[in-house]
């Protein structure tokens, strides 16, 4: 399973680990992904992996 949201598609994004000498090691920044469970409109639920920023848009949202 990839590490991306649902429903808008973050995925992990890539920079530098920079130390103190100012070295540069690649890295990767991962989305904060929750598993939340849904009901569909036929009455199933069903678990999607969301990132927890749209969680927080979708309650601010309603």
């Amino acid at each position: 399973m990839a590490r991306k949201c649902a429903i808008t598609g973050k995925g992990p994004l890539s920079g530098n680990n920079v130390s103190h000498a100012n070295n540069k090691t690649k890295r990767r920044f991962l989305p904060n992904l929750r598993t939340v469970r849904i009901t569909l409109e036929d009455g199933t639920t069903r678990k999607i992996r969301v990132a927890a920023s749209t969680l927080r848009t979708m309650k601010k949202n309603g």
